[in-house]
């Protein structure tokens, strides 16, 4: 009854006119977004956060958090159509979506891909709700030391679920870690890591290195880019799966959904592990004698990784909302805009400010729906954008993260700073170090120092204070087991697999 009551709450709050305005627009942006390849939901969640100080802070959380799932709805257009994942979790799709669409089949892989989102993000919005209040329950018996060791395991999560090289992935840790403690000491009052530069002694501004390295850099990538792709617009046919198309899928949307929940919820985890990890699970069940072969024209190669991706992004709001910790860049992002509106992020949220906490969760659901009105009836429309040159769309998207960058404190350092960190993004991408972990780095650094420094404290600087509670040493374990098990050769080789399969 106690969830039904909240659920009560979540809708009364996600069906105001100005709520389900800004979940439309969210949903629109991200379906947009997810179609245009080149910017994906983390540079376009980075770009937009400066836009949503003028926001209550529920409205400006459900926007951008349909932008994310949005996103996962909208890659899969592009990946289908012209062979160009438009978001990393649709590179999955390309596989076996592009080789329908080649076929004349298009349209029963779009409608496949839509109705699994849809049925993957309705089952995870349930499990965000049944799981969200027992784990909120469970993260106000953590105290500082409890807070280090989680954040710690998810710090480590954050490396071994990152694609490319281990030690690459730890350095860009490292690097956001860093980055988070440039400013002054709140104990001390001394200023740190400023090189005598004013504007620094209040750190380093969390939109501008997010814009910087996701935006910024991701434009520069794109615009190098040279090639057009063939876009198969001729043929696309009924968007709605035959009956034979539906009870191949069908088993394959019921496994997406079940594993992209599980794994959305995991540190470092969310919608590019699941699909993934959904796609090679069907590709093992159909073992070699498939028809048609995987690669070739399945339809199960679109409806698993398709579910799964959604459902991951939907379950990764769990950890962000329950222990105030990002499982992803993402949910990153998320937290820098609760911290924007001057809301702790944590299980307090829960209790101290229910509409927010409900009307996001509520908001989900709405939006997933939305999101079938949007990508169904609208395809020929995202068949157009399609055909509009990158070259054109750029200039646009570099002055609106200039101007967004600059009316946050009306100063051209700020701008200064993330073409600094545009060009550093730039960097990261020639030599192949994924930035995603820097972010996570960055935004844990602060809050991972504040706890280490009070379990210290009330430990009289005694650092067994670590082991010695039951949680902290598990999750302390958990983390040493995570670290163990991806240096082992036969785990090593086969991630290293996964990853190429996605270049």
């Amino acid at each position: 009854m106690e969830l039904l009551d909240n659920l009560a709450i979540g809708f009364d709050t996600a069906l105001t006119l100005q709520n389900l305005f800004y979940a439309f627009a969210g949903c629109l942006i991200g379906t947009l977004i997810g179609v245009l390849p080149g910017v994906g939901p983390v540079a376009t969640l980075a770009m937009l956060l400066p836009t949503t100080y003028a926001l209550e802070p529920t409205s400006a959380l459900i926007m951008l958090a349909g932008i994310y799932y949005g996103a996962q709805y909208g890659g899969s257009t592009t990946a289908i159509l012209v062979n160009l994942p438009g978001e990393s979790s649709s590179v999955v799709t390309c596989l076996d979506g592009y080789q329908m669409a080649r076929q004349g089949r298009a349209g029963a892989a779009l409608g496949t891909a839509a109705i699994g989102s849809f049925i993957a993000g309705t089952f995870a919005t349930v499990l965000v709700a049944a799981f969200a209040p027992p784990l909120t329950e469970l993260a106000f018996k953590f105290g500082p030391a409890e807070y280090v060791s989680l954040m710690l395991l998810g710090l480590i999560g954050a490396v071994v679920l990152a694609s490319g090289s281990l030690i690459k992935a730890v350095g860009m840790i490292v690097l956001g870690l860093l980055l988070g403690l440039v400013g002054t000491d709140v104990n001390s009052g001394v200023s740190r890591f400023s090189f005598g530069i004013p504007e620094l002694t209040d750190g380093i501004g969390f939109v501008a290195v997010a814009m910087g390295v996701f935006g910024f850099a991701e434009i520069i990538a794109n615009v190098e880019k040279k090639g057009q792709r063939e876009v198969l617009t001729s043929n696309v046919g009924s968007v709605m799966p035959n009956g034979k198309e539906m009870k191949e899928a069908a088993p394959a949307v019921a496994r997406g959904t079940l594993l992209g929940s599980i794994l959305g919820i995991l540190p470092g985890g969310g919608a590019l592990l699941a699909a993934f990890a959904a796609y090679a699970v069907e590709k093992k069940l159909a073992g070699p004698n498939a028809d048609p072969p995987f690669g070739k024209g399945n339809i199960r190669g679109v409806a698993g990784p398709e579910s799964a991706n959604n459902a991951g992004a939907q379950t990764s709001f769990i950890p962000m909302l329950t222990l105030g910790i990002p499982s992803n860049a993402v949910m990153a992002l998320m937290i820098g805009a609760m911290t924007i509106h001057n809301i702790q992020p944590g299980p307090q949220v829960m209790t101290s400010n229910p509409t927010l906490f409900w009307g996001l969760i509520a908001s989900m659901w709405i939006g997933n729906l939305m999101l079938v009105i949007l990508n169904l009836p609208l395809i020929g429309l995202w068949i157009q954008l399609l055909k509009v040159p990158y070259r054109m769309l750029y200039p646009a998207i570099l002055a609106f993260c200039c101007i967004g960058v600059y009316s946050i404190n009306n100063t051209t350092f700020d701008v200064l700073v993330t073409v600094f960190f545009g060009a550093l993004g730039y960097l990261f991408y020639k030599l192949h170090c994924e930035p995603a972990p820097l972010i996570l780095g960055f935004i844990l650094g602060p809050m991972m120092e504040e706890n280490l420094r009070r379990a210290m404290l009330l430990s009289r600087g005694d650092p067994t204070t670590f082991v010695t509670s039951p949680l902290s040493l598990g999750l302390l374990l958990a983390a040493l087991a995570l670290l163990g098990i991806a240096t082992f050769p036969a785990i090593k080789s086969k991630r290293q697999e996964t990853f190429q399969e996605a270049d």
